[in-house]
């Protein structure tokens, strides 16, 4: 059993960008030689998040959508008082959906569904340098 660590770095455009990330995983996978096992990916930072569904543009839309609907930008946060960056709504929604996610591996593949892509949801009021996390454990 090997454990390995790769970064991944990338730039946003800002809230409600959302970047398909699969390829750049399926590389790391790719690199390490490793056959079976989980993929784990780790998004660093408290205002983006990790997820999985069909990248495509009415379902990319319809998801902003439904963030907006959870958390909605225009409205006050205590967030904002506290730093006065009004980004609360960012925060709750990395909240909300999480900042990582695992995927197992067999035969060096992603075992992703036809349609399933795993996305970077950027959530920050302003375009950010993104790092992420890859850790990857199997044989």
């Amino acid at each position: 059993m090997r454990v390995l660590n790769q970064r991944i770095r990338l730039s946003t455009k800002g809230s409600g960008d959302m970047v398909d990330i699969t390829q750049k995983l399926s590389e790391a996978l790719a690199s390490s030689g490793l056959r079976i096992g989980s993929l784990s990916v780790f998004a660093v930072g408290s205002t983006l998040a990790i997820t999985a569904f069909e990248y495509e543009p009415g379902l990319i839309e319809d998801v902003r959508d439904l963030y907006e609907r959870l958390a909605p930008s225009e409205k006050r946060y205590a967030h904002d008082e506290t730093w006065g960056d009004a980004n609360g709504f960012s925060h709750l929604r990395s909240a909300i959906q999480g900042q990582s996610m695992t995927i197992p591996f067999e035969d060096g593949r992603l075992l992703l569904g036809t349609w399933q892509q795993v996305v970077l949801a950027e959530f920050d009021t302003r375009a950010r340098q993104r790092e992420l996390v890859v850790q990857l454990i199997g044989e």
